[in-house]
């Protein structure tokens, strides 16, 4: 009982943030304006980014392999946030949860080494990548 009013609670949550989101996107887009500090702010982020990848492009002599490096240094940027979160999550099942229900605590171990694994693979392949590309093309 406890489970079901738990997960109608955060479901109930969710819609309406995303209730609350698309009434507010609504307004906004039939006024039609953006503020121009904000398009400006956008216009440049998107210059950076373009900018990013063609120096990937030429620091490696290749369209596809400057794609393939811009995309891996974002995995590993953005895969350091998720996998931090992602072990917190196992060491909450693993060690507070855990301690009432076995099954949750071997759930929390396996969160834990499977979000640990992740990060290093994300954070060791573009390090290979880059030494295969420089040193395996010859």
């Amino acid at each position: 009982m406890k489970k079901t009013i738990t997960i109608i609670a955060i479901l109930l949550m969710i819609f309406s943030i995303f209730a609350s989101t698309n009434v507010y996107a609504a307004n906004e887009s039939s006024e039609g304006v953006i503020d121009e500090n904000t398009k400006s702010q956008i216009i440049e982020i998107k210059d950076n980014e373009a900018k990013s990848l063609e120096d990937y492009k030429e620091k490696y002599g290749s369209d596809a392999y400057g794609l393939v490096a811009y995309i891996l240094n974002l995995i590993r940027i953005y895969s350091i946030p998720f996998c931090f979160l992602g072990i917190a999550i196992g060491a909450i099942h693993q060690y507070i949860i855990g301690i009432r229900k076995l099954d949750t605590l071997e759930k929390g171990m396996g969160l834990i080494v499977t979000f640990v694994t992740i990060l290093i693979i994300c954070q060791v392949l573009p390090l290979a990548f880059a030494v295969f590309v420089k040193f395996g093309r010859g």
